[in-house]
């Protein structure tokens, strides 16, 4: 999927309680996110080349798409995400802080 098509998934999902948080889900805020993915994965991954700069950017939007599409709510969506980049800098041995990715969604959990 293209990176510049983060608005709302065509998913099997009907009823307003299922779809609502991701209708208040702005597409800069996804943007966003994904950004920010892109960033984590560039401080563990060797990119040394625009396809390489390229693949990071579509490996972070896949994986941002399959979070907002199988997160229950936006607190979920968050969670999902900043368990898995604090688990990305974890194993590396460095955690440095995420501003935007932490915070009360990242000690939230299960």
């Amino acid at each position: 999927m293209d990176s510049n098509h983060l608005g709302p998934t065509q998913g099997g999902e009907s009823g307003v309680d299922a779809g609502d948080w991701r209708s208040q889900l702005q597409p800069e805020s996804r943007h966003r996110i994904v950004n920010k993915i892109i960033e984590t994965l560039k401080r563990h991954l060797p990119v040394s080349s625009p396809e390489g700069s390229s693949e990071v950017r579509k490996i972070a939007v896949r994986f941002e798409e399959k979070v907002y599409t199988v997160a229950t709510s936006q607190s979920d969506y968050l969670r999902k995400i900043s368990l898995r980049m604090l688990s990305m800098e974890t194993k590396s041995g460095t955690t440095p802080a995420l501003p935007s990715m932490s915070g009360p969604m990242a000690s939230n959990q299960p």
